[in-house]
């Protein structure tokens, strides 16, 4: 074998334990039916965690490239890694607390959770177009069956199928428009896109086939975000999926998304200063401009249909889209602050998303409804219930001194740091329209009053997943400094600062 390879494996562990879980998932869930529900369990947590302790020592490594240049390994991709891991482990401890995947074999549905976790961490590394393209398929795949995993649910069974359809639109858009490029400049490789069109690869009448070959990519990268116009299977498949689920979508994916776009748009389509993008000979039009748009337009319609949701996980869908937008803001600007208030927004919509889905399942399992007018009196119910989602919801907002303010605050900032204020603006105003209904939430549960006063009983597992989701929303602010660091150094060696 290449000694190459050899060194390469030895930085690949985390992907390698992540694969040997999921093999070791689907023997013990065949080979062990009375205690596969179990087994299942613990082999998933048990690979998620060694892959996690592997990705955070892979911070020590120095910055370079696996397998001849088709994976990146810098600190931007091990952050990802310990993210995505992170986020999948948070999901995989939800799961037996869903009233709507009780008794039902799970072992299909970790083994997919693995298959998943394990292709985005490869798509979040991704500096080739064709591993870029197999770890994006690979997503879609499994994210299509985990929506509809309640096979008897129509609804899952509608979701899945809208998903499916419009995944396979926008993934054959991005494959035609990656094609383009490869024909422009003769590569898949991102950094060499990046050379051929210094040389001139996209000139003159290229240039209009370079344009439309981006805006094919960005449909695909805007299909996992959930940006507009890409949005429309967003609420559906968000409502219809298992609620774990529906959180799972709404972090993960969309977290590799973000960082397959910052990573495909600054290794190939920049100068070689940072943050100096370049558009082919064509001055007056720039890539980063339509995504500017796409910022505006996604945040301000997720707001805004927002308003009129009556169910709590359609509501959280165009909740999930508006904050699409606001990443956006930090995503375009590609300095090194852009780059770490999208790292600083991500964590803190970890915790704060994720914790109002723990709640919504909670409820769910008390009152079979996803409806908000169920919230009604919940703070009769379950005080702590309560008072952890109108942290979450309060966070949400932007309110200080809760983690989303701080996350909000950084992408503010990068956009008036780089003479884009106005863009600061509409980010502010669009967080004010989100006020009204986040705020409606802890209206229903707090001052409405309901006839059921039944007392909600919630699992010991469960209260110690939302303590974890509720302490980093309302105390991230007093280690600020070790997570500053920390986003600091992931954005700065990526950019070469």
């Amino acid at each position: 074998m290449n000694p190459q390879i050899l060194s390469d494996l030895k930085q690949f562990y985390p992907e390698i334990i992540l694969t040997a879980a999921l093999l070791l998932v689907v023997i013990g869930d065949l080979a062990f039916p009375r205690i596969r529900r179990n087994l299942s369990f613990v082999l998933t947590a048990a690979g998620l965690v060694a892959a996690m302790i592997f990705s955070i020592r892979l911070f020590e490594q120095d910055p370079g490239t696996l397998f001849f240049g088709v994976l990146s390994l810098d600190p931007m991709a091990v952050f990802f890694k310990c993210f995505l891991i992170l986020t999948s482990l948070f999901i995989l401890f939800s799961v037996p607390g869903s009233k709507e995947l009780a008794q039902r074999n799970l072992g299909e549905f970790y083994t997919l959770l693995l298959g998943v976790t394990l292709a985005m961490i490869l798509l979040a590394a991704s500096a080739d177009m064709l591993m870029l393209y197999l770890a994006l398929e690979t997503v879609s795949i499994g994210s299509y069956v985990l929506v509809g995993y309640l096979k008897n649910d129509r609804q899952s069974n509608e979701a899945s199928l809208k998903y499916l359809l419009f995944g396979a639109v926008a993934t054959g858009s991005m494959l035609y428009g990656m094609t383009i490029i490869y024909g422009l400049t003769g590569t898949t490789k991102l950094a060499a896109i990046r050379e051929a069109f210094i040389q001139g690869a996209a000139s003159g009448d290229n240039s209009v086939m370079l344009l439309i070959a981006t805006v094919m990519i960005i449909a695909g990268f805007g299909f996992k975000m959930a940006a507009v116009p890409f949005h429309f299977w967003c609420p559906d498949v968000y409502t219809g999926a298992p609620t774990p689920v529906t959180a799972f979508l709404s972090i993960a994916p969309k977290a590799a998304a973000f960082a397959v776009l910052i990573r495909f748009f600054f290794t190939g389509f920049t100068g070689s200063s940072p943050g100096a993008a370049f558009y082919a000979d064509v001055s007056t039009v720039y890539w980063n401009i339509l995504l500017i748009l796409i910022s505006v337009v996604t945040m301000t319609l997720g707001n805004i249909a927002a308003l009129r949701q009556e169910n709590m996980k359609r509501m959280l869908a165009y909740s999930s889209i508006a904050h699409a937008g606001y990443i956006l803001m930090g995503a375009v600007v590609l300095t090194s602050q852009g780059l770490q208030s999208v790292l600083v927004y991500l964590v803190t919509y970890l915790f704060m998303n994720l914790g109002a889905f723990l709640v919504v399942i909670a409820v769910y399992n008390q009152t079979g409804s996803f409806d908000i007018k169920d919230y009604k009196g919940l703070i009769r119910r379950s005080p702590f219930l309560t008072i952890a989602m109108s942290f979450f919801m309060l966070s949400l907002m932007g309110i200080p001194p809760f983690a989303g303010f701080l996350g909000k605050l950084y992408v503010f900032g990068a956009a008036v740091n780089n003479n884009l204020a106005w863009f600061a603006v509409v980010g502010a105003l669009n967080s004010v329209v989100s006020v009204y209904y986040y705020a409606r939430v802890i209206k229903a549960m707090i001052i409405e009053e309901s006839a059921d006063k039944s007392r909600f009983s919630l699992p010991v597992t469960s209260q110690i997943l939302l303590w974890l989701m509720v302490l980093p929303t309302a105390g991230l602010i007093l280690f600020w400094n070790g997570f500053e660091r920390l986003t600091q150094f992931s954005a700065a060696l990526f950019l070469g600062l």
